[in-house]
């Protein structure tokens, strides 16, 4: 079984291999004529049972063969212009060449003997960052796994920077559309759900600071603390971006730690003509981004970003096997010095690719493309009196309800949408997300690639009307 070892000796072999692995997956790309085949979990379930794996196949092109089965020929597809659900990317070319030496290689970021470097490299990348948002020397921050870890680890630090040990009086404050990792990222913190107050939108969906300074001041009369203001510049349903200048003068009024979940808007840090959409970020104490939204990037390429270097202690433990406290006066750059994380993949080789190849001006003017295309697709849905659209965006996510014209009762309009988006994901000629608002089911494309156009959205959108009339007409058959 050393044959399949990656060494001198089988560099032939991993060429082979790797290059057979490109061209099916090349073929796919090109041959793909929908983002989804409708297959489901019952008919694929059995056939990845049915796999022995104490039976090996023996070599790669039968692994292929098999993969084809089993991933391949039903994988749902992202780069097609009709996947319009979550905020999955299409990947760029030079980030899946990083991600190609990065796998072979396989150095560990955690520290400068594992990655030398690779941790030159990840921190360079990190000052481009911290001086895109705005940030000035002192700042500096951490690939991560995402940003529900980024999430976590900022407050974390938030946490230990409070005026106080006792942390049921801590509170951390968030609107009413921010991710749910900060609920989670409470309750691992031990401050439980409770711990988060939410705070309502306005009709942009935006965090109404008005209400954001009545809560405040009552956290204060009620002898709590206010540990952290999470602002979202990119929330999940929406693409809403939260007052930033005013969030950030309330966080230093009561002394809380401001944190910009920036996971979505941070595409907004490469555009060209967008980037004052996020004027303000730079006053936060730290910030998430998730290259592998809105930068197209392969999952996963993430990071945490923060005002202050010396904050990052927080995350900081010695072990003599590893990261000795010796190294720090010795001046070694490790990176497990500020992560939560270990063993970590090189991640960042894949922004570098590219930004060597198409720089920042190329990533931004992907974004500002399907942000565009998201100001035309809100002008099709509100000049079409089939649809209800909730928010002009600010990013590239659309929430819509098919309103049928005959049928008044909200319960069965919220069966009809959920059906017909059922129905478009079985047949596999589109995908699309859905949502609550109000209790009422909506549906949403997020948009991020620059190949969709109108056409595709309005092609979607005929589609949607159809799935829903045909359950509205057979409901109305079997009710007579």
């Amino acid at each position: 079984m050393r044959s399949q070892l990656l060494n001198d000796g089988t560099a032939d072999a991993y060429r082979r291999a790797v290059t057979e692995g490109v061209e099916r997956v090349a073929n796919r790309f090109a041959t793909t004529r929908q983002p989804f085949t409708g297959v489901t979990p019952e008919e694929l379930a059995p056939q990845i049972s049915a796999v022995d794996l104490d039976r090996p196949l023996g070599d790669s092109s039968a692994a292929l063969d098999e993969l084809e089965q089993l991933y391949l020929r039903d994988a749902v597809y992202f780069h097609h212009p009709r996947y319009l659900a979550h905020l999955n990317c299409p990947v760029v070319i030079p980030a899946v060449v990083g991600e190609a030496v990065l796998s072979a290689v396989n150095s560990s970021l955690d520290t400068w003997d594992q990655s030398a470097g690779g941790t030159l490299i990840e921190r360079k990348l990190i000052e481009w960052t911290t001086g895109r948002i705005g940030y000035g020397p002192a700042g500096d921050g951490v690939f991560t796994s995402g940003g529900s870890q980024s999430n976590l680890q900022a407050l974390l630090l938030a946490r230990e920077e409070a005026p106080t040990d006792d942390l049921r009086k801590l509170r951390i404050f968030a609107s009413e559309c921010s991710h749910f990792s900060v609920q989670k990222s409470a309750t691992l913190l031990g401050l439980g759900p409770d711990a988060v107050v939410s705070v309502p939108v306005d009709r942009d969906k935006r965090m109404q600071s008005v209400l954001l300074a009545a809560e405040l001041e009552m956290c204060v009369r009620d002898g709590l603390v206010p540990m952290a203001i999470v602002a979202t510049a990119g929330t999940t349903d929406f693409g809403s971006i939260d007052p930033l200048h005013e969030i950030a003068a309330l966080a230093r009024e009561h002394g809380a730690w401001m944190h910009v979940d920036a996971a979505y808007g941070c595409g907004l840090l490469a555009s060209p003509t967008r980037r004052h959409l996020l004027d303000g970020i730079e006053q936060a104490d730290s910030v998430t981004v998730d290259y592998h939204k809105s930068f197209f990037q392969p999952v996963s390429s993430s990071a945490l970003l923060v005002r202050h270097r010396v904050t990052l202690r927080h995350a900081t433990y010695h072990a003599d096997y590893l990261n000795p406290k010796r190294t720090v006066e010795e001046r070694i750059p490790n990176q497990v010095d500020k992560s939560l994380q270990t063993t970590r993949r090189f991640d960042a080789l894949k922004l570098w690719m590219t930004l060597r190849v198409m720089g920042a001006d190329g990533i931004g003017q992907l974004f500002d493309e399907v942000c565009a295309l998201a100001r035309e697709g809100w002008d099709l849905l509100a000049a079409d009196p089939r649809f209800d659209v909730v928010v002009n965006p600010q990013l590239s996510t659309l929430v819509y309800r098919y309103i049928p014209e005959a049928v008044t009762d909200p319960a069965e309009i919220d069966r009809a949408n959920l059906y017909a988006r059922k129905a478009l994901f079985a047949s596999g000629e589109a995908v699309v997300a859905g949502t609550k608002v109000g209790n009422r089911q909506y549906l949403k494309f997020t948009l991020l690639n620059p190949e969709t156009t109108t056409a595709d959205i309005a092609a979607v959108l005929d589609l949607i009307a159809g799935h829903a009339e045909q359950y509205l007409g057979e409901n109305r058959l079997v009710s007579a």
